[in-house]
């Protein structure tokens, strides 16, 4: 047995003997649990993100992390124990992410039905002859993202699935693309004021000096994360620069072929695209046209259901969780006439890409799954109060550089619960309090919020956007995650002292070109350090 196989074995019985002997010293299984509201709401997800990056192993991980969560949350009794788990966590996580599912499930129907049409093999002939470079498959591959700004988890499956061809073609990892789409998913949909995300801080927001989307439009100019990170990745495509995980999974794709560099022993099949003599280059495109249309159309049809009076509104009060799915069917239907029309697939072919398209998913629903169980968890044991004492006592004596501690507090909650809606709905309540007096702070802290939020949720290896991001590209999710974060870390640091600096400057046409000259001078540093070593 291998040293990091027996390393992870050993971890894991640790951590399952420690969780299962401590019921044994628990008294008043019955009563309200101790634990809710204190630093304990926070032990699940770390042990969890821990065991993962550890053991490269994310279902037991996770799985441990809920079972620590329902023993606190029950105070260690066992019925309550399984009762908390089935009931709060997989059921309530099942029932909340229903509609994800189901939009999952679709998107991979569709991408196996244009795989099938021979529509993707078509696309990336196209590409390959068109898009010259290594360079030029991953601009344009940012440059999508950069467009479809309306919902991250819409941004990270279509980007995925159009791009899939033309960066398997030019040797791009399925690492480096699943970067790609991770950073301009969430980071796009936060500075975009037509978005989903733009929608949930506006009503978040309600009830501060300046209205919910007044207040969103004014913190984009601070919300350094997020702007750091376009100015990051086109930067390292430019720079042709990867460093730490990346580094190795980038030249393996160059010199080997070898996209998912998972090791010599994985001998998974590699899928490889279907040719169709009809099939075209239109036969992607029109079913990705639709796909994009009926979404947003079912965006603000769904939030003109609900109540809303104009465009912006109808964006604050849809329903994603119903609108994407129900886009994405039409799309689907639609998608099938036109291909069986064109004579490009039979009814039969098109029937059994259903099945294919659900198995294809299984994986991502599965984490999904069970990264929103431990979500529940870490709810039920109030963490959203724990952070909330932690962020009132922090405001007392470092006001200025309170932005930077709010990134800091930010990242670290969604790190930690893998949400960025949860934490900055938990957040910008204690920024308002926090800031009443100060409209100018309010607005950097706000940001500081936001973009903490993203920072920590970009990283995580239990955020669905991050795991959505991992589907997308068809890559591993631990080696999306390992990847990734030497990345986010570097552009949060830049970040962070971008905060420190608004705190006192509190202009960002000052403060950001500052920075922006920071992180192009690391990776610089980072480019030049690499070639000394070689």
């Amino acid at each position: 047995m291998s040293k990091r196989r027996l390393l992870s074995l050993s971890v894991m019985i640790i951590a399952m003997i420690m969780i299962s002997v401590i019921p044994v010293f628990a008294e008043g299984g019955e009563e309200s649990s101790g634990f809710v509201g204190t630093f304990w709401a926070m032990i699940p997800p770390i042990i969890a993100i821990a065991l993962a990056l550890i053991t490269k192993e994310v279902y037991s991980s996770l799985f441990i992390g809920i079972l620590a969560g329902g023993l606190l949350a029950s105070s260690f009794n066992l019925s309550g124990t399984i009762d908390t788990i089935v009931s709060d966590g997989f059921m309530a996580s099942v029932s909340d992410m229903a509609g994800i599912f189901i939009f999952l499930v679709i998107l991979g129907i569709m991408v196996a039905l244009i795989n099938k049409t021979g529509g993707a093999a078509a696309f990336g002939a196209w590409a390959k002859k068109n898009v010259k470079s290594r360079v030029g498959a991953q601009l344009a591959t940012f440059a999508l993202g950069v467009l479809i700004f309306v919902d991250d988890y819409f941004n990270c499956l279509t980007v995925g699935g159009v791009m899939l061809p033309v960066t398997d073609a030019h040797k791009i990892s399925r690492a480096k693309l699943a970067f790609i789409i991770d950073a301009t998913a969430a980071p796009i949909c936060m500075i975009a004021p037509i978005s989903s995300w733009a929608a949930a801080v506006s009503e978040y927001a309600e009830g501060t000096a300046f209205s919910g989307i007044e207040l969103f439009i004014r913190a984009i100019p601070y919300n350094f994360y997020s702007l750091l990170t376009l100015v990051f990745v086109v930067a390292t495509i430019v720079m042709k620069l990867d460093f730490g995980p990346m580094r190795k999974h980038e030249i393996n794709a160059i010199e080997k072929g070898d996209l998912f560099t998972t090791g010599e022993s994985d001998n998974r099949a590699k899928e490889e695209l279907e040719v169709n003599d009809k099939g075209r280059v239109f036969d992607l495109l029109i079913p990705v046209i639709l796909l994009v249309f009926f979404c947003v159309f079912a965006i603000v049809y769904s939030g003109y259901q609900l109540g809303a009076t104009d465009f912006v509104s109808a964006f604050s009060g849809t329903d994603v969780y119903f609108a994407l799915p129900w886009g994405a069917l039409i799309a689907m239907v639609l998608s099938m006439a036109y291909l069986i029309i064109r004579r490009v697939i039979t009814f039969k072919d098109a029937m059994n890409c259903i099945p294919k398209g659900f198995i294809a998913m299984v994986p991502a629903i599965l984490i999904l799954t069970f990264a929103t169980s431990l979500k529940n968890m870490t709810t039920l044991l109030g963490a959203k109060e724990y952070v909330g004492m932690v962020m009132e006592n922090a405001a007392s004596g470092l006001f200025s550089v309170l932005p930077a501690v709010i990134f800091l507090v930010a990242c670290g909650m969604a790190f930690a619960t893998g949400t960025s809606w949860g934490t900055f709905g938990i957040l910008i309540p204690i920024v308002n309090h926090i800031f009443a007096e100060e409209p100018t702070l309010l607005i950097i802290g706000m940001s500081a919020c936001l973009a903490g939020a993203v920072c920590g949720d970009h990283c995580s290896p239990i955020s669905d956007t991050t795991i959505m991001s991992s589907a997308g590209a068809q890559c591993d999710h631990l080696n999306h995650v390992s990847t990734q974060i030497p990345y986010a870390v570097t552009v949060a640091a830049v970040s962070f002292v971008g905060f420190l600096l608004a705190g006192w400057i509190q202009n960002w046409f000052i403060v950001f070109p500052i920075i922006a000259a920071i992180m192009i001078g690391v990776l610089f540093a980072i480019k030049y350090m690499q070639k000394k070593k070689a």
